[in-house]
């Protein structure tokens, strides 16, 4: 197993919130703090990158590529720990370059990092390319996968369940915003691995159910290899709920709109506008919906992505 770099300040916090609670009128609620990971305002893409940046070292490794939407959370963290361990930053970003960078892509440039453009659909291939021409030119690349979510970067979040699991805050649901399935894939392993008793919802920002649920199985059955102790997960073992994500990934809709803003106004608790609002409010229209029996606990994980909520795009729409 990879012994990680050790940057992120762990273990986050879990705290109540009995104002939101209250009014929802559901089960006891808690959040544990994923957002205060501390890298360049945080978020769960920190734990990832402190495995991932350990295995681009020990490769020998001087470039970090990654990929992502304008406003990604991963490559800003992706760029902040390249700065802070003195590796080249290079990021293939999905979209044309607007006329004034904002919130995650302002931070991006501050950071150092080098931007390649390409149409939403030539991303990937941009990504490759980019990678092939640092190889030929040896600059020593390392891929950082989307979103981290690889068998290296999921190993964090099953250390992430043991550290939650060690904070004895027993709650009988956690859930959270899943997407490249990184983390939920590492915490549905954490919790056979480490003996977590309650249930791991990952609710969907932008994957069909199927689909997400076949890959995080995967992807944690692999992430069992790297640690020493395989586990054949299957996708029946993965719980996702992708009745959220229909209107497209960063679309703001009064649903999150209004997630975002009883989080604020009732616990003063920021979340952004494509996975931790999302997130919310499918936990909140759960909640409504008498999904959860009222003595239970649930726990939203928040995985950050607060700068977001100072993109252009985003300003308008709220509050």
């Amino acid at each position: 197993m990879i012994s990680p770099l050790r940057f992120a300040h762990l273990p986050t916090p879990i705290e109540q919130l009995p104002r939101l609670g209250s009014l929802l009128n559901g089960p006891r609620l808690l959040v544990k703090r994923d957002d205060q990971t501390g890298l360049a305002f945080g978020g769960n893409k920190t734990r990832k990158l402190e495995f991932l940046l350990a295995d681009a070292k020990e490769q020998g490794a001087e470039l970090l590529i990654t990929a992502g939407a304008a406003q990604s959370n991963h490559c800003r963290q992706t760029a902040a720990a390249a700065a802070r361990f003195g590796f080249g930053c290079t990021l293939a970003l999905a979209g044309e370059p607007p006329r004034q960078a904002s919130a995650n892509l302002l931070l991006d440039q501050l950071l150092g990092a080098e931007i390649v453009w390409a149409a939403p659909g030539e991303r990937d291939r941009a990504l490759r390319e980019t990678f092939e021409q640092a190889q030929s030119g040896n600059r020593r690349p390392y891929l950082v996968p989307y979103g981290g979510s690889s068998p290296v970067g999921a190993m964090a979040y099953a250390v992430a369940m043991q550290e939650f699991i060690h904070q004895d805050c027993p709650a009988d649901w956690i859930v959270f915003a899943s997407s490249s399935g990184g983390t939920q894939a590492g915490l549905v392993l954490g919790a056979q691995k480490f003996g977590y008793r309650g249930r791991v919802l990952g609710i969907s920002v932008d994957e069909p159910e199927d689909a997400l649920k076949v890959r995080v199985a995967k992807l944690a059955s692999a992430t069992s290899v790297l640690m020493g102790e395989p586990i054949a997960l299957t996708p029946a073992e993965v719980q996702v709920n992708a009745d959220y994500c229909a209107p497209g990934y960063g679309v703001l809709t009064k649903h999150e709109r209004e997630a975002i803003q009883l989080f604020a106004r009732y616990e003063g608790l920021l979340l952004d506008p494509v996975y931790t609002g999302r997130a919310a409010a499918g936990l909140i229209d759960l909640i409504r919906k008498g999904f959860f029996k009222k003595e239970e606990t649930v726990l939203f994980w928040h995985t950050g992505g607060q700068p977001a909520l100072f993109a252009g795009k985003y300003q308008a729409e709220l509050p």
